[in-house]
């Protein structure tokens, strides 16, 4: 990733300085960072698939953007929503395409 993160420190910096440092330097500046191991693409759509497993709505608009500044097309996550839909359950992948259609649009 070639900006600098600040949405920990911008969010929680006050509350929580710790966790809003490890989630600028450590997760993005570290972490997403190591792109010769995995492309910020790769990454993207790795979270995008745990965030929708896991039920983490409101991490996911944030990881969609991010997931299309990386590259990511509109189709390749409703592909991988509707993929997940069989593993994950059907509906977390309703829930996934509405902040898809929010975020993209109704069509690409």
């Amino acid at each position: 990733m070639s900006k600098k993160q600040t949405a920990g420190r911008d969010r929680l910096g006050e509350l929580a300085p710790t966790f809003a440092a490890f989630n600028d330097d450590v997760l993005f500046g570290q972490v997403w960072s190591r792109e010769e191991e995995l492309s910020p693409r790769d990454r993207s759509l790795i979270t995008i698939s745990a965030l929708m497993s896991a039920g983490n709505f409101e991490q996911l608009p944030a990881h969609l953007k991010l997931g299309q500044e990386n590259g990511l097309t509109q189709a390749e996550i409703v592909e991988v929503i509707t993929h997940l839909a069989f593993y994950c359950g059907w509906p977390k992948a309703w829930s996934a395409f509405g902040l898809v259609q929010e975020i993209f649009g109704k069509k690409e």
